[in-house]
């Protein structure tokens, strides 16, 4: 089973943390209203239950409406399809790590070296990608649009702002996507599940990667 999903955020609830990039909730999108919001809240808290109890495949939108006391329909107008609904479980991890990376303390956030947040930014993603790997593959945009998502696109700018600073000599898109590749969900699945590597071995070929994509070329 899945490692059990962070507590998702009550409505309405005090936060000082910065909401910074939803996976589902279109740019400049109205608030809900407080009771939609609930009913929001009570889907998602549903949703996880039936991860860690029995697995992202038995989250069905019949299993989720049923385990919510409500209807069918209910499900699809807030979350549109399955694909919808697992990435907005998403939504809650997501926001946190890029609340660590954006403005957490060091090394993962400001106020370390850059190479260093690239080390820490790295690991930080294959943990949480490992403990949490079904519902990434599940929720995993298709091709079209596994590039332009939201949560690709606040990461993919990190690691550009990372490799500038550490060195500004390098193709900073190439090299970045690059080391974006080697945090992909479908990959860490292939090794870890299907290779039998090691997280920690993953580790340090992306400690690796990091350095060798930082150390500064001869003239």
């Amino acid at each position: 089973m899945s490692t059990p999903l962070p507590p998702f955020p009550q409505p309405q609830e005090p936060s000082d943390e910065p909401v910074l990039m939803e996976l589902t909730a279109p740019s400049g999108a109205p608030q809900l209203r407080a009771d939609a919001a609930r009913n929001r809240a009570r889907l998602l808290e549903a949703a996880a239950r039936l991860v860690e109890e029995h697995g992202v495949a038995k989250v069905t939108m019949d299993a989720v409406a049923a385990a919510a006391a409500v209807g069918k329909g209910t499900v699809f107008r807030r979350f549109g399809d399955r694909t919808g609904l697992l990435m907005a479980l998403l939504d809650h991890t997501e926001q946190r790590f890029q609340t660590d990376f954006i403005s957490g303390p060091p090394p993962l956030g400001p106020g370390a070296p850059p190479v260093e947040r690239l080390h820490a930014f790295g690991c930080r993603s294959l943990r949480q990608a490992s403990e949490q790997l079904d519902l990434f593959l599940a929720a995993e945009p298709d091709a079209s649009r596994r590039f332009s998502s939201a949560p690709y696109r606040v990461r993919f700018m990190h690691v550009c702002m990372l490799l500038r600073q550490a060195n500004p000599a390098a193709d900073i898109e190439l090299v970045a996507q690059t080391l974006m590749g080697y945090l992909d969900p479908a990959l860490i699945h292939h090794l870890t599940r299907q290779r039998d590597m090691p997280l920690e071995r993953l580790e340090a070929g992306w400690h690796y990667l990091v350095d060798r994509s930082t150390r500064p070329h001869p003239a």
